[in-house]
Parts: structure tokens; C-alpha cells; sequence
């Protein structure tokens, strides 16, 4: 097994939860208030970053820091066509108020209540 540096793993996170929202670099890097390139090379695990930083990004992404380590090694193209939809639904969810999100939560309990009682 190939060991990747963690700087690598977490610039491969941010890359894809930034895709997910459909977001360019740049516009990663306005919400963030870096510069463009920092982002490229944070995402291709070139910069050592700070936890501020890191912060930064987090904030961002609007997603939590745990989010940025939630990487899997040697996973499958089906894992990781799940990992990109999660990730989707995630940053959909993620701008919504409380009440909204528990809102989409009963929706989406409904929904699998019906697709369970299909089976």
C-alpha cells in the first residue's frame, strides 16, 4: 500500500467538498480570504497550512473541521461515487437554517419509509 501525506489527503478533501459546491478556486479562495494559487497549491498538498487556515477554509466550505479528515484510502469507484453524493447533499444542506434542515430531515425519513416499505 502507497502511504499519501495528510497534506495531500486533506488538499484531495477540500477539492472535492469545493466541487461539490461547484465552486471554483477562486471563488474558495474569496470565501476563505486567500489567494487563488494558496488554494491550488493547498489542494494539491503543496503548503504546509496553519490551523488558522485551515479555519479559514473550514468556514468557508461551511462544512465541520472533521469533514476534512474524512478521507478513505483504497476505496472502490462505488465508494467514491457515494462519498461525491453525500458530499453533494451536504454542501445543499449546509447554507439552511436549523429549521430548514430538520424540515428536509423529515422529508427524507418519509422518503426512505417509503422506499423501505416497497421492499
Amino acid at each position: 500500500m502507497v502511504l499519501v501525506s495528510l497534506p495531500i489527503l486533506v488538499g484531495n478533501r477540500i477539492r472535492s467538498l469545493r466541487k461539490a459546491k461547484g465552486w471554483t478556486q477562486e471563488q474558495l479562495a474569496e470565501g476563505s480570504s486567500l489567494h487563488y494559487s494558496y488554494i491550488g497549491g493547498v489542494e494539491r498538498g503543496e503548503r504546509n497550512i496553519s490551523l488558522e487556515t485551515l479555519e479559514k477554509i473550514v468556514l468557508a466550505l461551511q462544512v465541520s473541521p472533521m469533514e476534512l479528515f474524512r478521507v478513505e484510502l483504497d476505496a472502490d469507484d462505488d465508494a467514491k461515487a457515494h462519498r461525491k453524493a453525500v458530499d453533494e447533499h451536504m454542501s445543499m444542506i449546509s447554507c439552511r437554517s436549523t429549521e430548514e434542515i430538520e424540515m428536509i430531515s423529515k422529508i427524507n425519513q418519509d422518503i426512505f419509509t417509503a422506499i423501505d416499505n416497497k421492499r
